[in-house]
């Protein structure tokens, strides 16, 4: 796999016990395989200490190879209102969506490259629910249950073929994909279907690709 610049953004509410690991984990982990890694935090209106830890990480993170820039909304908007303020300002050729506690290992946005390349696709989005996916923690039952309703729901009335799309680990080619984001009218929950749905009728090339969980 060639490097290629990364856009990392992470949405972060009060994620102050964890954050700054989190970062400092994406840094070591993806640094030799991107060039340039661009970490981008949105702030989601947090009332703890995460405004103030990602700005001292991103301070001290300098303007190297891997570096980290923190977008400060005063008010909680919402996980979707959070990824569209990074994607409209995300840099790099590629953009990663993930959860800041790296339920799914950062690792595997190298997975994600290799079937974007290799497939041409335009989204790849991680996936808990296929027969290769590796979940190694489980939710509660309920929320599992009501998950796989809920996709199912989406999967009827939207068309879309998918398995998984609540899953907080996506890779998207930042140009093709920066006019869907846009458009986006959901800031909360569900905002990820919003996003597929009108990239799947925009003629986007969307793959699912199993991850560890």
């Amino acid at each position: 796999m060639k490097k290629r610049g990364l856009s990392v953004i992470i949405p972060a509410y009060n994620e102050e016990h964890r954050l700054r690991a989190s970062l400092e984990e994406i840094a070591a982990k993806i640094g030799e395989a991107f060039s340039p890694v661009e970490l981008i935090v949105v702030n989601d209106g947090s009332t703890d200490g995460t405004l103030s830890m990602a700005e001292e990480f991103a301070a001290s993170s300098g303007r190297g190879a891997v570096f980290c820039r923190v977008i400060n909304l005063p008010e909680n908007r919402g996980k979707g209102y959070a990824v569209r303020r990074g994607m409209m300002e995300a840099s790099a050729e590629l953009s990663l969506m993930t959860d800041a506690d790296l339920s799914t290992p950062i690792e595997e946005v190298e997975k994600l490259v290799l079937v974007m390349e290799e497939e041409g696709a335009d989204i790849v989005i991680g996936s808990r629910a296929l027969s290769s996916s590796d979940v190694r923690v489980h939710q509660p039952w309920y929320r599992e249950y009501g998950g796989k309703g809920f996709n199912l729901f989406v999967r009827v009335i939207t068309m879309l073929p998918f398995s998984d799309t609540q899953c907080g680990f996506k890779l998207f080619r930042t140009a093709a994909c920066r006019r869907i984001f846009e458009k986006q009218k959901i800031d909360r929950f569900a905002f990820d279907v919003e996003i597929l749905f009108a990239a799947s009728k925009a003629g986007l090339k969307i793959r699912e690709e199993p991850v560890t969980w």
